[in-house]
């Protein structure tokens, strides 16, 4: 994995989109093709083999290398949306961020009990979008629930931990030295 090519290509918006906030902006990654790659790579060699039948993508981000990860993987791929997105029934979760709440839905047939789930996401930071999309993939009792991430900022204190029966992975691990 080529972690310096993925750095390199990083853009970081400083107080977006409130003051304070540093926000890695990984659409800089999607568009260079050897950083798609190496994502998609990336997170498929950390997780074949086990068993993966759905990939989850947290709106919006997640989708564009969660898909690419589901097909390369042979899983089916499952949207988590913004409230009001998704056309059919949904259930729902609350959850806090950086600066303030939101929510997410996931569609009521979108996840079965014998299905092995990745959740990923772009960015991990305070844990709340993703703590919150692992509470709604663990309401279908999957067999097993497992969480990626492009970046992790490892010096953002995590307000909504991810359980720690979960395994969590990154790619890239960036602290304040990095931006």
């Amino acid at each position: 994995m080529n972690k310096e090519l993925l750095k390199k290509n990083l853009r970081v918006v400083p107080d977006y989109p409130v003051k304070g906030i540093m926000f890695f902006d990984v659409t800089t990654l999607f568009k260079n093709h050897k950083c798609l790659e190496e994502i998609v790579n990336g997170i498929c060699d950390l997780y074949k083999g086990k068993g993966i039948t759905k990939v989850v993508g947290i709106e919006s981000r997640g989708f564009i290398s969660a898909a690419a990860v589901a097909h390369r993987l042979g899983a089916g791929f499952v949207p988590i949306r913004k409230p009001g997105k998704l056309p059919a029934d949904t259930v729902r979760e609350t959850y806090s961020k950086e600066y303030g709440t939101d929510m997410i839905e996931i569609h009521t047939d979108a996840i079965s009990e014998g299905d092995v789930v990745l959740v990923h996401d772009d960015i991990l930071a305070t844990g709340g979008t993703a703590s919150a999309a692992v509470k709604l993939v663990r309401k279908f009792n999957p067999k097993a629930v497992y969480a990626n991430f492009i970046i992790e900022i490892i010096d953002i204190p995590r307000s909504c931990p991810i359980p720690s029966d979960v395994e969590v992975t990154s790619l890239l691990q960036l602290g304040e030295k990095d931006y």
